[in-house]
This record gives structure tokens, C-alpha cells and sequence, in this order.
């Protein structure tokens, strides 16, 4: 039982510290040598990097960001399955359903890890990218519509805050039309409720109309 706990426990610091790469902050050091979280909108997701440091590492940004989700799961499905760990798991437990509920606990360390990084003081991103590639490892259609959905929001309006939103709320709908396990759809729920939650200045500015489009500054919304 307790190797059983340790496996566990393995897999979601793992997970947590997938989540916690500070992309961002280390491409800003890499590129200007300065501290993304001191520019923009002091986030170090993708869509700061993009305003702050410009495309090349906007885009390595958002694909690193999605990798550490997608890792994060594969790792803790690929850990919890292996011959050793089945071996030390108790009788009592159905390993399948534990493995369902395992692989959203690590999913959601990883979303935490992306916007409370321990190799930050705990700062970090909106966890939208890491969201997105935990959606698509635990469940790739519903990760395929959410993404779909982002880019169609995004196409409408250029606002990538609200594109990341409504993708987060279109996960949910998706997981109960296809039918996903109970875990999933819990942890769509609180996936989708912690995204808008780190979006609440996000969400003022769009409903005051000053919120950044793409290729718009926080300046020039202002104005």
C-alpha cells in the first residue's frame, strides 16, 4: 500500500512540476534579458509573450505550454499502468476507474503548476495553453473541439482572453455530448471554473471594452 501511495504521490509532482516550466519567464530572459511578469500584463503565458517579446516566441511559448500539459498525463498514464505499479496496487481498488481519477488529478496539478510555478514565487500564466494540451492527452476530441472553438473566437473577435474562455466553457459541453467519464467532466468543470477565475481582470476589461484585440496594445484599447 504505500509503494502504491509513493507511485501516486510520483506522478503528481510530476505533473505539478510539468505544469510549473516557466516558459515565458525563461524566454524573456533568453530573448531582452528581462523579467516577463515586470511587462504587459505581467503574465507569462503566450499571449504576454507575444505583446511583449513578438511572434517566434509567442509561438514556442504556446507549443512548449501545450507539450507540458500533454506530457503531464501521458506520464502519470504511462507510470500508473506499468507492471511494477499494478503489481503493488491494493485488491480493493478498480485500477481502471483509480486511473481515470489519477490521470485528472495530474492533469489539473499541471493546469495549477502553469500558473503557480514553484520556480517563480508561485507567479505564472492564465494556464489556457497547459489546459488546452491536458485536454487533448486525457481526451483528444474534446481537446480537438475546445482548441476549434478557441480559434473561431479568436477569428470573430482577435481577443484571445475571451477565445480562451469560451474554449475552456466549450470543453465542458463537449465531454457531456461525447459521453466522457464522470472524472473527465469533473475535471473539464474545474478546469474551465480556475481558467475564467485567472481571467477576472481579463473579464473588467471586456466588459468596460478596453480589453486588447491581437495586434492592439493595452495602451491603445485604453484610448
Amino acid at each position: 500500500m504505500t509503494a502504491w501511495i509513493a507511485y501516486n504521490a510520483l506522478a503528481g509532482l510530476v505533473a505539478y512540476l510539468c505544469g510549473s516550466i516557466p516558459t515565458g519567464y525563461w524566454l524573456g530572459k533568453l530573448f531582452r534579458g528581462i523579467d516577463i511578469r515586470e511587462h504587459g500584463s505581467k503574465s507569462t503565458g503566450a499571449t504576454n509573450v507575444l505583446r511583449t517579446l513578438g511572434k517566434a516566441p509567442a509561438l514556442a511559448a504556446l507549443l512548449i505550454d501545450l507539450l507540458k500539459g500533454v506530457t503531464a498525463v501521458v506520464f502519470a498514464r504511462w507510470l500508473l499502468t506499468a507492471p511494477t505499479v499494478a503489481a503493488v496496487a491494493p485488491g480493493t481498488i478498480d485500477v481502471s476507474i483509480w486511473l481515470s481519477w489519477m490521470t485528472v488529478i495530474a492533469a489539473l496539478l499541471a493546469v495549477l503548476g502553469h500558473s503557480r510555478s514553484i520556480f517563480i514565487q508561485f507567479t505564472g500564466g492564465k494556464s489556457a495553453a497547459t489546459g488546452l494540451g491536458v485536454l487533448l492527452a486525457v481526451s483528444w476530441p474534446v481537446g480537438l473541439g475546445a482548441a476549434l472553438c478557441f480559434i473561431a473566437v479568436l477569428a470573430a473577435s482577435r481577443i484571445v482572453s475571451l477565445s480562451s474562455m469560451s474554449a475552456a466553457i466549450a470543453a465542458i459541453v463537449l465531454m457531456v455530448a461525447l459521453e466522457q467519464p464522470l472524472a473527465f467532466l469533473v475535471m473539464a468543470i474545474v478546469g474551465a471554473a480556475y481558467v475564467v477565475l485567472r481571467h477576472q481582470q481579463n473579464i473588467r476589461r471586456l466588459i468596460a471594452g478596453t480589453e486588447p484585440r491581437i495586434g492592439q496594445s493595452g495602451q491603445t484599447a485604453r484610448r
